[in-house]
This record gives C-alpha cells, structure tokens and sequence, in this order.
C-alpha cells in the first residue's frame, strides 16, 4: 500500500535544490536520502512532513497518515525540560494525562537508561538529545518516520541500537532516513534516493550497490549525450556542405534542404541535456611537512586519567611512527577522549610518559571544532597565516565558503563549511603529525571521501577517533583497543565494531 506520493515536485530557495522530483513510498520502505550538504535533504523532509510548501509539485498522502519529521536541533524551549518532560511534551495535554505511561515504554524501546531520563536536556551529549527528538516522535507511533541525520553524534553502540529498533518497528511503519553514514546506509536502508537540483535518482538497493548503479546510469546519461551532439555536429557540417552548393547552382531544393538539416540539429541539441555532474560543496586537500624522525610520539606506559585523577588504562609501551594512520578505539567513557588530550599535550610540549619529537608539527581537530571560535570570520582564521587578501578569499572559496560568508562570523556557518574551514586550517598548518578527534563529523559523503583520499595520498601520520565505520576501514593501518585497564594492538575494528553493534 503507498503512504505517500511524491509528484514532479520542485524547490527554489536561492537556488534550485531539486527539480521534478517523483516517487512513491509504500508500507515498510526503508529509503536513504543522500545529497552533499545544503543540497536539500532538510528541506524535502519538512515538505514530506507537510510543514514547508514546494515551488512546485505535489506530495499526496494516504488517508490519516501520520507523519513523524525528527529534525536535527533541540529546539530551545526544550532545553531547561528534563529528557522525560520533553518527550511527555509532545503529546497533546488531554493524552499525557491518560498515556503518559507510553513515555516510559518508548524510553525502554529506545533503551534510554533511567538515570538520564530526568536529567535536563540541555545538560545531556548530542546523542541523548537525539534519543529524545526520535522518543518525542516516536511516542505519537507515526506510520512514517523521517530522519535527519539520525546517526549524527551517536556512538557505535547507540547506532546499533538504532538500527535495532527501527527493524523491530511494525511491518508496515516506513522510515525515509537523510544520512551521510555509509555503512548505515548500507545495513538499514533497502532503497536509496539520491537527490539532486536536477533528474534525482530513485534505486531499490541500499548505498553501496545503488551508488554503483548511479554511476552507471551517469555513464550511459554522458555517452548518449555524446552520440547526439556528434549527431547534431554531423548534420550541421551536412547542412553547410549543402548551402554552398546551393548558393553555388541555385537550388532551391538545396536552400529548403539545408533548412531542415540545421532545424534537425537545433532539436537534437535542445533536447539532449549533460550529464549530471555535481558541484562539489568544497575542496578538501591536506599537507604533510613530513620529518626525519621515525617513531613522531612515543608511549611510555603512560596512565591516561580522568580530569580529577581516577586511573582509566595504561598504554604499555607504544610509537606511533611516520605513516602511521593509529585508530582509537574504545567504548564510550573508556578514555578515548583523555587519550587524545594527552597526547595532544606531548604534542604541544608537555613532558611526561607521552613524548613527541621536537620536528613534530601539530595539526589538531576537535570534534566539536572548538578550534575554530564562533566569534572569528573564516577570512581571519585565514590570514593569520600570512596569506594575502586575494590568496585567502580564493582559498576560502575553494573550501566552499562563498565570498559574502567570509567576513561572517564562524558560528553562522553550517556545519559542513565549518568542517570543510577546519581542514583548510590543518592544510595551512603544515602539520607531519595529525590529530583527529571524529574528523567526519558533519562531512557529507564527498567530503568523507576527499578526506580519505587526502590522508592516504599525503602519507599522512596520525591518531584518530572516528565512529564512522566506513572511514576508519578505509583510512586505519593500526588499531588500538581499549581492553578494561589496558590499551592493546589489535589485527583490525571488525571485533570492536561487531562488540557494540551487538
């Protein structure tokens, strides 16, 4: 049965986000919306939802459907309620009174533990706010549910359960999920839509094999594009040929047949359309100054603490040496974060059981991008590296950061330009060491890739937190595990990820 129909439906705002966009979602759908930042995934769940109006088209819902929009932001007012309060919130007054219990059940579903349940929201991770946007929808027991990003800030643990409660969801509940995680994609969604300004694409497979697919589909688009310009080129060459043998006998039969050539060609070439090439949302390229020294940080069985000195795990004795790409992998609250501060202390000169060399040359990213302050404009942060005036706008540009953002205020930003900023600085920095504390944050799948592209073309040498599967398969060459008290080299993360997807 089909819950919603989406009909040639098309939205400007600036700019074209998508074009003439149909499809269909049926009772139990799984669909992956996939585009690069500020592409339009947002704003085509909100008009799905029923709270934006398109430019164009028509979305025709089932009768008495109810739609469920998790967006991605806390909105303020929700902020001082308890993560309880919140979701009892957002049933109508006269429900709460008589089903406040399906709160609680919706919790357990969601497995939110007690303790954090009547904590104020403002007070809890990014990935308990997202526990609760997905309860305060998911309390209403919608047919269709959509997510924006609904991975975003949520461990390995949490995504797995994630996944685990959307396949336990009623046969006939359907979800549409806008994602930039890969191997979600691939173990949650059975259909991808891959959304673009103009002929959006519609598969019936998840990510990986529908991206192949889309390829193919842009490859078979390009060379019928191809063959109907030479086409058109062909019979304009005919149509000249015929002109000046015509002029040359005075012919009409020549003039009205050179007519009709040049007529034929103007259709073929109005008619063919490229094929589709997306504009990149921004530049990622890094640099590796390199050094001489073998091992750049070595690890003295050191003990990583947290802030008011509880032992959380010894290292043992460990060097991270050049080309190393070393991930960082543990459960949450194991230490990853204190790890990656100690570190970045020996980095910056602190002595103690962890040491880097003195050519060390620090490039560091913080997963909230704290590096980058709300206060500054991406043209500061730019020219403090001594760059001219017109080498830092064209940078900037380069990083997708058009020329009216670039004086603005970092905090005014998506996140997608700010991590995009991020990586411009680090190139700039110059670093041989890198540091990188869940690096894909906000990256769209481009920008993930180009990042993997960067570090394995630049032979970079780095640590690395990341609970995005796909970028740590693709980037590590070393792991570290987090094993209760001790910091041990593993073969590889399939034994880590399965633990806390479980």
């Amino acid at each position: 049965m089909s819950l919603l129909a989406v009909k040639s439906l098309s939205l400007t705002l600036g700019q074209p986000l998508f074009t003439d966009l149909s499809f269909t979602v049926a009772e139990g759908d799984r669909i992956g919306l996939v585009a690069a930042n500020g592409r339009g995934k947002s704003s085509l769940l909100r008009l799905l939802a029923g709270v934006a109006d398109p430019t164009a088209g028509e979305v025709t819902r089932a009768r008495g459907l109810k739609v469920g929009l998790v967006e991605q932001d806390v909105p303020g007012a929700l902020l001082a309620l308890t993560l309880r309060a919140a979701v009892l919130a957002a049933l109508a007054p006269e429900e709460a009174d008589y089903d406040g219990w399906r709160v609680d059940v919706t919790l357990d579903a969601l497995a939110v533990p007690e303790a954090q349940r009547d904590m104020p929201l403002g007070s809890l991770s990014g990935g308990w706010q997202r526990a609760a946007l997905l309860a305060r929808v998911a309390v209403g027991e919608p047919d269709l549910y959509l997510l924006d990003e609904p991975t975003n800030h949520l461990d390995l643990g949490r995504i797995g359960r994630l996944a685990e409660w959307m396949a336990g969801l009623p046969r006939s509940v359907a979800v549409i999920a806008a994602s930039h995680d890969r191997a979600f994609l691939d173990e949650a969604m059975g259909r991808t839509l891959f959304l673009r300004a103009e002929k959006s694409r519609f598969f019936a497979l998840p990510f990986s094999a529908a991206r192949a697919a889309l390829a193919e589909a842009d490859g078979a688009d390009a060379r019928v594009y191809q063959n109907r310009m030479k086409e058109a080129e062909q019979l304009r060459k005919q149509a000249a040929k015929l002109k000046n043998i015509g002029i040359n006998s005075g012919s009409d039969l020549l003039v009205v047949k050179t007519k009709q050539l040049k007529e034929r060609a103007e259709r073929i070439e109005a008619a063919v359309r490229p094929a589709h090439h997306d504009r990149s949302a921004g530049a990622i390229r890094l640099a590796n100054s390199g050094s001489h020294a073998k091992a750049l940080v070595t690890l003295m069985d050191a003990s990583v603490a947290t802030p008011d000195g509880r032992g959380l795990f010894r290292t043992g004795e460990k060097w991270i040496e050049r080309g190393d790409r070393v991930v960082l992998l543990g459960a949450n609250g194991a230490g990853k974060t204190q790890m990656m501060k100690a570190v970045r202390r020996a980095c910056l000169g602190e002595a103690g059981a962890i040491r880097a060399v003195p050519t060390l040359t620090l490039g560091h990213s913080d997963q909230g991008l704290a590096q980058l302050a709300d206060a500054a404009t991406p043209f500061d942060l730019v020219t403090r590296f001594s760059v001219g005036d017109q080498v830092a706008k064209g940078l900037l540009a380069g990083a997708g950061i058009r020329l009216d953002r670039q004086s603005g205020k970092v905090g005014s930003l998506s996140g997608g330009q700010k991590a995009r900023l991020a990586m411009l600085i680090l190139r700039l920095t110059g670093p041989n060491f890198y540091l990188l504390d869940e690096p894909t944050n906000h990256l769209d799948i481009e920008g993930q890739e180009a990042l993997e592209e960067q570090l394995l073309a630049q032979g970079a040498t780095c640590l690395l937190v990341s609970h995005d599967r796909q970028f740590v398969r693709n980037v590590g060459t070393r792991f570290w595990q987090i094993e209760g008290k001790r910091l041990v080299e593993v073969e590889g993360p399939e034994g880590f990820f399965a633990g806390q997807l479980r």
